[in-house]
């Protein structure tokens, strides 16, 4: 039997592009925590997500880090709440540095650790890695959004 993701868990019915489990089209990205504490994710690109010949859009790229990103964030405001579900979190800011082009013909290995946090944010750090090779980088903030946010429990 196999996990269920953060996604899967605690947000069935989300219809984000990235992380939506209920977006057909969408990336359907599954994150998991490993016993590290960092918070991790692996994907396969498809040859309709390339920029050209061989290599991801960097667009894609983004949204697999923010996606992902948000989620190490929640679960981990969750879990600093003592609460039993996640807080809806949106993107504040993030920056993406694409270091070098990013294969589709590869299993690509996302990783997110939380480097700062207060009650209602955290500051995330991600990497996107391919053939043992970092190909991309974000630092962003999320932040859990109150009752009257459009966001607010649309998981």
């Amino acid at each position: 039997m196999i996990e269920p993701s953060f996604q899967e868990r605690y947000a069935p019915q989300n219809e984000c592009f990235g992380c939506g489990v209920a977006n057909p089209k969408g990336l359907k990205i599954r994150s998991f925590e490993d016993a590290s504490g960092s918070f991790v994710c692996d994907w396969k690109p498809e040859p309709h997500h390339l920029a050209f010949p061989g290599v991801l859009n960097g667009g894609i790229c983004g949204a697999l880090l923010d996606c992902h990103s948000n989620w190490a964030a929640s679960i981990h405001l969750m879990k600093k709440a003592s609460a039993e579900t996640p807080p809806c979190t949106v993107t504040a800011d993030f920056h993406v540095t694409l270091k070098r082009p990013t294969p589709v013909d590869d299993v690509l290995h996302l990783e997110a650790r939380v480097v700062e946090s207060t009650h209602d944010r955290a500051t995330v750090e991600a990497t996107i890695t391919s053939n043992g090779k970092v190909t991309a980088t974000c630092r962003g903030t999320f932040v859990a959004v109150k009752p009257g946010h459009p966001a607010y429990h649309r998981w």
